[in-house]
């Protein structure tokens, strides 16, 4: 019986290290998740984006944002972390010169708490 327990043990090491978990999604620890929804609404990013959890967010000019915590890159620049998110949403001409984004005068309290939001998106 130990010889059968033993034996399997190398099968239980090797499957439990095939399985590491990913991880974890970035976060905005600062901000507020629940103003970050209706800013989303108000600065009109709907119109381009389609956005999970906001009213009238179905937008096809940009990318999709749904999952996007689970992303790794923002606008396939920049590493995808609180910081960096914040800086494309306050200045995206200044992260990537001409891109189609608009600059739409998000204060940067604003673009913490839309970090927030997109954040719980994963």
């Amino acid at each position: 019986m130990l010889a059968t327990v033993l034996a399997a043990l190398p099968v239980v090491a090797v499957t439990g290290c095939a399985s590491t978990s990913p991880p974890p999604p970035p976060e905005s620890r600062a901000g507020r998740p629940d103003r970050g929804a209706k800013l989303i609404a108000q600065y009109g990013c709907g119109s381009c984006h389609t956005v999970p959890g906001v009213d009238r967010a179905g937008g096809l000019v940009g990318p999709p944002l749904t999952r996007f915590g689970a992303r790794s890159y923002i606008a396939g620049e920049l590493p995808n972390n609180a910081d960096n998110l914040r800086r494309w949403i306050t200045d995206p001409q200044a992260v990537e010169p001409g891109t189609a984004m608009p600059d739409l005068g998000v204060s940067a309290i604003d673009a913490q708490d839309i970090a927030a939001y997109l954040y719980t998106l994963d």
